[in-house]
């Protein structure tokens, strides 16, 4: 199916909107209709056409199903999807999207390991104790977000991905036991995935480079690789060569320190018994 060009000055999210109308109207259907044959909100698939609301991938993939649209839809929420990042993270986004080898140290479970109900409940706390209308919208945006970035793992030529965990990062659950004890087993899922190694660095490692922030090392296919850094506040991308080599060098200290994967999966595997005990 043709796509609709994006006018000038209009954003991505709107296209998407745009393309959902023609296709609803292009069927014949009225907002009523469409939600009565999806099972989705009326007001809810009005807001995906005012270009107010970004949807999940899922929510994409039924509809291309519903009109016979390919693939057009999720194509042009890939496109849309961007625009929820912010510009401080889009070169880095770009370049996780593409990497062929990944090496992090986080302080925190990843992104990219995370399950859905975990990010909520995650970006809720980050945008405050209660999860108010307003930032509520913005929440399921970046839920969205986070689980578009999981795709990353599935593609074809997958990545190698190693994580490393700080210990604390198994040690914080969210409130919902469920929600962490699925979160946990979503780990030992993910560890046994042929491209993905985790380890785990336990407290009795102690202190070390890394300690302060997140890491993230990536290598493409050509050219040199890139690190990112991120803290409290801020993130920074960085492509010197004598930086990213010092990096590279606390990252190995840190890898040698930690648990080995089959290590790891066993801790992880022991405080989802605990948890569920």
């Amino acid at each position: 199916m043709t796509e609709h060009p994006v006018a000038e000055g209009e954003s991505r999210r709107a296209a998407l909107g745009r393309t959902l109308r023609f296709l609803r109207e292009k069927a014949d259907k009225s907002l009523g209709q469409l939600a009565e044959e999806t099972a989705y909100d009326k007001s809810y698939l009005y807001r995906l056409e005012k270009g107010e609301r970004l949807s999940k991938r899922a929510v994409m993939e039924d509809l291309d199903r519903y009109h016979g649209s390919g693939d057009l839809l999720v194509r042009l929420w890939r496109d849309a999807r961007k625009e929820v990042i912010k510009d401080k993270y889009k070169a880095f986004m770009d370049l996780e999207a593409t990497a062929r080898v990944m090496w992090l140290f986080q302080l925190r479970v990843p992104g990219v390991l995370q399950t859905e109900d975990y990010a909520r409940a995650v970006l809720s706390g980050l945008s405050g104790a209660q999860t108010t209308a307003g930032n509520g919208e913005e929440v399921e945006e970046q839920v969205a977000l986070r689980m578009g970035r999981k795709e990353l793992l599935y593609r074809d030529p997958a990545p190698s991905v190693r994580v490393i965990l700080d210990e604390g990062a198994l040690r914080r659950p969210v409130p919902d036991a469920k929600v962490w004890t699925d979160q946990l087993s979503h780990l030992v899922d993910a560890a046994e995935l042929p491209n993905v190694a985790l380890q785990v660095l336990p407290y009795a490692a102690g202190v070390h480079d890394l300690m302060d922030s997140h890491l993230w090392l990536l290598w493409q296919r050509v050219g040199d690789p890139v690190a990112y850094v991120e803290g409290n506040g801020f993130g920074e991308l960085i492509d010197d060569p004598d930086k990213v080599l010092s990096f590279r060098l606390s990252y190995d200290l840190v890898r040698d320190a930690a648990l080995t994967p089959g290590e790891s999966t066993a801790f992880i595997k022991r405080l989802l018994e605990e948890c569920r005990s």
